[in-house]
Parts: C-alpha cells; sequence; structure tokens
C-alpha cells in the first residue's frame, strides 16, 4: 500500500472532504455538461443565422456589382443602337463605359456575331480567360443588339473575377472564413485565391480534396440551401450554401443564372471562444475544486478535533490510565454530546476503578494475614510431627524394653529366681514411670500449643 493510500485510509477528515468533492463534482460536471450542450445548440443555430445574413450580404453585393455593370450597360446601350453603323463612335462609347464603371475590366464590340453561337438576349456568361497567358479570368455580360442592316453585333463587358474576389473579401464574417461563388456547371467565379479562379470545383475535390467537399458543392449546384460538414486542408469545416438570385428591378431581365453562393467557416471560428471558454471553466472548476478540496480538509479537520482527543483518551484508558481528565464540551451537536459522554463514563469508570482498588487493597491484605496464619499452622504441624517423632522415638526404647522383660517372664518364669523377677519388675515399673513421664509431657505441650493458637 502506497503512503497516499495510507494517508488516505487513517485520515478520516481527508476521506470525507474526498467524497464531499467527489459529490461535488459530479453534479458539476452535470450541470456544465446540459450548459455546454445547450449552449453549442445556439452557438451552432447562431452560426447559421450569421452564415445566412452574410451570404444575403455577399449575394447582394455581388448583385448589385452586376447591377451597376447593367444599368452602365443599358444607359448607354440606347446611344449605341442609333450610331451602329459607325464602329469609331461604337468603340468609343464602349471605351467610355470601361472608364466609368470601375467594375468593368474590358468593354468592346463584336461586329456581325454569329446568331447560332451567340444568345439574342441579354445575359451573364461563364467565366473564361482573358487573355492568353490565363493570368486574371473574366465573367461576360453580353447586350446583343442589330444595325440598320440587321447584323447581329454584341456589346460584350468583361468584369474581373480577381476584383469581385476582393471585393468580397471585405464582407467575409471571420478572420479564417471563405466567401465562394459557382457557376452553373460548378465553375469558381469568386474565391479569395486567385488560382482557384475560373477552376471546376468538382474536378478539384475528386482530385485532390475529402469526399464531403464534393458532396457540398454537389449540394451547391443541386441548388439548394443549407450547410454541411467536411474536411479541407486537414481541418473540420461547415460549408454555408444557397442558390444566388438576382434582385428584382424593374426594367432588368431576370434569368436564372444557376449560380451558387457558399461559405466556408472552419471550425475554429464558430466553436474557438465556445473551446475556449469550456478550457477556461474547466480550469476554473479544477482550481475551485481543489481549492474546496483544501478548505473541507482544513474545516473537517478542525471539526475532528474533539474525536481525536477523545481517541486519544480512550488509548490512554485501554492502558489503564482511568484518571486521565476529559473536559466537558460546550457543542451541542454529535460530536459534544459524545465528548460529554465519554466525561460521564470516565468518571463513573474511575469511582468503579477506585472502588476495586479498595476491594484488591482489602483483598490483598486478607491475604497476606490468610498466607501468614497457613504458614503459621504449616510450621506448628511440621512442629508437631517432629515432637511426635521424637517423642515416639523417646517411647520405643522403654516400649521395646517392657515387651522383653515380659516376654523373658513368661518363657523362663520356672527358671527365674525371686531375685531375677523382682529385677525385672523393677525394670518394668522404671520404664512405665519414663513412658508416663513422656506422655505427661506430650499431652502438656499439646496443650500448650493449642493456647498459643
Amino acid at each position: 500500500m502506497s503512503k497516499v493510500t495510507k494517508f488516505i485510509a487513517r485520515t478520516l477528515s481527508f476521506r470525507l472532504s474526498l467524497r464531499i468533492i467527489a459529490a461535488l463534482a459530479i453534479l458539476l460536471m452535470l450541470a456544465l455538461m446540459i450548459m455546454f450542450y445547450f449552449s453549442r445548440k445556439a452557438l451552432r443555430e447562431e452560426a447559421l443565422q450569421n452564415a445566412g445574413q452574410t451570404l444575403e450580404v455577399m449575394v447582394e453585393h455581388i448583385d448589385n456589382i452586376l447591377l451597376s455593370v447593367e444599368q452602365s450597360a443599358g444607359n448607354i446601350y440606347w446611344k449605341m443602337v442609333g450610331q451602329a453603323n459607325q464602329p469609331e463612335i461604337m468603340e468609343m462609347y464602349a471605351h467610355k463605359l470601361m472608364e466609368r464603371n470601375p467594375y468593368i475590366k474590358d468593354s468592346r464590340i463584336i461586329w456581325d456575331a454569329d446568331s447560332n453561337t451567340v444568345e439574342t438576349f441579354a445575359r451573364w456568361t461563364i467565366p473564361y480567360e482573358a487573355n492568353s497567358d490565363k493570368k486574371d479570368a473574366v465573367v461576360t455580360f453580353s447586350l446583343p443588339f442589330y444595325d440598320k442592316e440587321q447584323k447581329l453585333n454584341v456589346l460584350s463587358i468583361d468584369v474581373s473575377l480577381t476584383l469581385l474576389s476582393k471585393i468580397m473579401l471585405e464582407v467575409k464574417p471571420s478572420p479564417n472564413s471563405t466567401c465562394a461563388l459557382l457557376s452553373e456547371n460548378g465553375t469558381v467565379i469568386v474565391y479569395p485565391k486567385s488560382d482557384m479562379l475560373n477552376q471546376n470545383l468538382i474536378a478539384l475535390a475528386e482530385k485532390y480534396y475529402h469526399p464531403s467537399v464534393i458532396e457540398a458543392a454537389e449540394a451547391m449546384l443541386a441548388g439548394e440551401t443549407g450547410y454541411k460538414k467536411m474536411e479541407l486542408r486537414g481541418k473540420t469545416c461547415y460549408a454555408f450554401y444557397k442558390p444566388f438570385k438576382q434582385a428584382e428591378v424593374r426594367g432588368r431581365a431576370m434569368i436564372d443564372m444557376g449560380w451558387s453562393a457558399g461559405i466556408i467557416y472552419p471550425e475554429e471560428d464558430i466553436f474557438g471562444s465556445y473551446n475556449q471558454l469550456i478550457y477556461t471553466v474547466l480550469v476554473i472548476a479544477v482550481v475551485g475544486l481543489g481549492l474546496l478540496l483544501l478548505f473541507c480538509r482544513l474545516f473537517i479537520h478542525h471539526q475532528l478535533l474533539p474525536l481525536r482527543r477523545l481517541g486519544k483518551s480512550a488509548q490512554q484508558i485501554a492502558e489503564g490510565h482511568y484518571d486521565e481528565p476529559i473536559p466537558e464540551s460546550r457543542l451541542q451537536d454529535e460530536v459534544g454530546r459524545l465528548q460529554n459522554h465519554f466525561h460521564v463514563m470516565q468518571q463513573s469508570l474511575a469511582v468503579h476503578m477506585g472502588e476495586m482498588q479498595h476491594l484488591t487493597d482489602t483483598l490483598k491484605e486478607r491475604g497476606e494475614v490468610l498466607q501468614a496464619t497457613y504458614e503459621q499452622a504449616q510450621a506448628a504441624n511440621r512442629m508437631k510431627t517432629n515432637f511426635l517423632y521424637n517423642m515416639s522415638d523417646q517411647m520405643m526404647a522403654p516400649v521395646n524394653g517392657i515387651l522383653q522383660s515380659v516376654k523373658t517372664i513368661c518363657r523362663k518364669s520356672d527358671e527365674l529366681t525371686e531375685e531375677d523377677t523382682t529385677k525385672l519388675v523393677n525394670e518394668i515399673s522404671q520404664r512405665g514411670e519414663k513412658i508416663t513421664a513422656l506422655l505427661n509431657q506430650l499431652i502438656a505441650d499439646s496443650e500448650k500449643l493449642i493456647v498459643e493458637n
């Protein structure tokens, strides 16, 4: 078991603090998860709304540029129709048109155009390279008219896609977002990077990009409105798109151009601040829980001081120190009542132990007296035994002598003279007197021992 585990196992205040912090952490995580879920949902809805508004602004801005070109061409168109048979004047008008409108890159007259290859109504054509070196792509507005000989001529006006892309950079909703405009066949009309202009997005996506980019491009070309999540250059992005529609203006030829506008948001731009908020909140939560753990540890440690004192007092009582004082507590909670109960128990135990000690001392004294009496009795018994042994030894010789004398008289009564008989009788008498004296001494000594005990 590690030192930390041992410390936790032996420290009640730390275990209680950990359990409190664990419960608070669970509640806090649940609250944060719910909050972050709805915040992310609200942020996504706000991003959708902002993207929709930005797309509207982008479409309106581009459409205003195109409309200004259309109106400029329309204003000069009626002057040019009257001078259709004077090429010099027509070219002059075309040149003035380019000078007066900053969005027009080139303006020219296509004389005697082939009606089989040129549309006979005003329209915008798909992008094409302005020159052979392919340094700039343009989108062209064609305005046909007939001269007096009924030959089809076309006023062709080019608008630089690079210029449109630079203008679109001003309306980007976030630092890393990208605005794009596709033609009906998937050709890139507007894009911040000029190398992407006049390129087919579907072909590029199939060759270089993730399949999710193809799905988004196909949805744009299908005229859908919405958004898709995709992988672009290793980053997660959201593509918001909608069809490009011309604003309805009186006298304007309304044609379905088939274009589609889109904005690409990196996920970081949408959820960057949200993710940063998550990290900040998590750091604050962790630091707060750490400080709360420290505060709970100190508070519970202080509240458990009486319990630790009681533990030490119980240990001392277990070791035999029954008179160790336990102070009364002024607290009215469970710990205070427990300490007061310990105080009463300690006093009662001290009284009982005092009584037990007194009884033990009394029993010890009585035991000592009994031990002394027992030892005296043992000594007396030993003295009696020794005395009886001595008396028996002293009486044995006279008794044996009497027995021998009696046996002699009995066996040799016919042979003994009167003098011998008298001598034997005297010996028997003397020995009997000696035995009697010994018995009297035995009785006297016994009475003396009885009196002494």
